[in-house]
C-alpha cells in the first residue's frame, strides 16, 4: 500500500516538553559509543564554554518527537508499514549544542513523501526549541518505505 500523500505538510508536536539531562546524555553517548568528556564531564563541557554537559550532535533525534502518539506517521490512514521501513538519511542544523538542563519542545512537518524507485521517501522536518522558545536545532528525518511506490506494492 502507498503512503497516504494527504499527509504532506501536516505538522504535529510532542504531547510534553523533553527534559535533557546529565544521565541522558551520558547514556547517549556511551550507546553511541563517543567518550568525549564534554558529554559527561561538566568541567570539560565548561572548557569549551558551555554551561553544562552537551550532547552528541546526533542527540536530537531524542527530542525530535517522531516516536510521539501524535507523529502521522503512526497514524493508520497515513499507510506506514514499518515491516517495510529502513532509515534513509539524517541531518541535524544545530544553532547551538543542546545541554544539559534544556527543557524542549519538538514542532514536526511531513516536508514530502515521494517515490525512489520501487520506493518511497518520507522527510520529516522538526523544529527543536529550548523552554524560551528559540531554535536549537532542526532535524531532518528520511524514512524509506521499501517496495510501496505507486504500482509497485505486492509485486
Amino acid at each position: 500500500m502507498a503512503i497516504n500523500r494527504d499527509f504532506i505538510g501536516h505538522t504535529f508536536s510532542c504531547d510534553e516538553p523533553y527534559e535533557v539531562t546529565r544521565g541522558k546524555i551520558r547514556e547517549f553517548a556511551d550507546a553511541i559509543g563517543d567518550e568525549n568528556p564534554a558529554y559527561r564531564s561538566p568541567a570539560a563541557a565548561q572548557e569549551l564554554g558551555h554551561p553544562d554537559v552537551i550532547a552528541p550532535p546526533t542527540f536530537g533525534i531524542v527530542a525530535a518527537g517522531a516516536a510521539s502518539p501524535n507523529s502521522p506517521i503512526r497514524h493508520p490512514d497515513f499507510g506506514l508499514n514499518y515491516r517495510l521501513v529502513v532509515h534513509g538519511e539524517q541531518k541535524f542544523r544545530y544553532r547551538r549544542p543542546i545541554r544539559a538542563g534544556d527543557v524542549l519542545t519538538a514542532q514536526g512537518r511531513i516536508a514530502e513523501i515521494r517515490d525512489a524507485g520501487r520506493n518511497e521517501l518520507v522527510r520529516i522536518e522538526t523544529d527543536i526549541r529550548d523552554a524560551d522558545g528559540e531554535l536549537v536545532c532542526t532535524t531532518v528525518n528520511v524514512i524509506v518505505s521499501r517496495g510501496t511506490a505507486a504500482g509497485q506494492a505486492g509485486q
